[in-house]
């Protein structure tokens, strides 16, 4: 029996990721030793195309990993910890990182292209405590401060929730106080 056949069958002919059932493709995981059933998922073109760019990944289109991530089939497992890992500065995939289970050679084979890792360049934003912040956490102000651009003062204890970390400068996060999206910078913050 063809391996495509294979997946065909153990896919029941849908995305082993996605559950799409239109423009399948047998998409065999890196780094290619061999092409086998365990090394290889049936996956649709938009799952595909976005695994192998980057550029062009979908976050949203990754929430799909909740279900497929418990799938039996290493291989499975193996593209959705990687997409995880890829996303993990969402936050929500942290959480399924954080729920997954796999086994060591399995983990060692996902981990084998590199992705997961921590990026060098990547900028690391930290309250006041040296806490590391993530898109989406809470924090309390430790400080009056003056928002900018009005004449609101957000006093020292004012919850910020649901921030966003600023791509170019690690000491700046965003949230809104009251009604006001503003930039506060990390060391007059920490984490609830």
């Amino acid at each position: 029996m063809s391996l495509e056949r294979e997946l065909n069958k153990r896919a029941e002919s849908k995305c082993e990721l996605c559950g799409n059932n239109e423009h399948l493709a047998v998409y065999t995981l890196a780094p290619v030793k061999e092409v086998s059933l365990n090394r290889s998922i049936l996956a649709c073109k938009t799952c595909t195309s976005q695994i192998e760019d980057p550029e062009t990944t979908d976050a949203n289109h990754w929430r799909c990993l909740n279900d497929s991530m418990w799938s039996e089939h290493q291989a499975v497992q193996v593209t959705a910890w990687r997409m995880l890992s890829r996303l993990r500065s969402e936050g929500w995939p942290q959480d399924l990182l954080d729920m997954m289970y796999m086994e060591d050679e399995v983990l060692e084979f996902a981990k084998a292209t590199g992705e997961g890792e921590a990026d060098p360049e990547q900028l690391i934003h930290r309250d006041v405590n040296g806490v590391v912040l993530q898109v989406g956490d809470s924090v309390v102000l430790i400080k009056d401060l003056k928002v900018k651009g009005s004449s609101l003062v957000a006093k020292q204890g004012t919850a910020v929730r649901n921030i966003r970390l600023d791509h170019e400068n690690e000491k700046y996060i965003e949230g809104k106080v009251g009604p006001t999206l503003t930039v506060i910078i990390t060391d007059f913050v920490k984490k609830i």
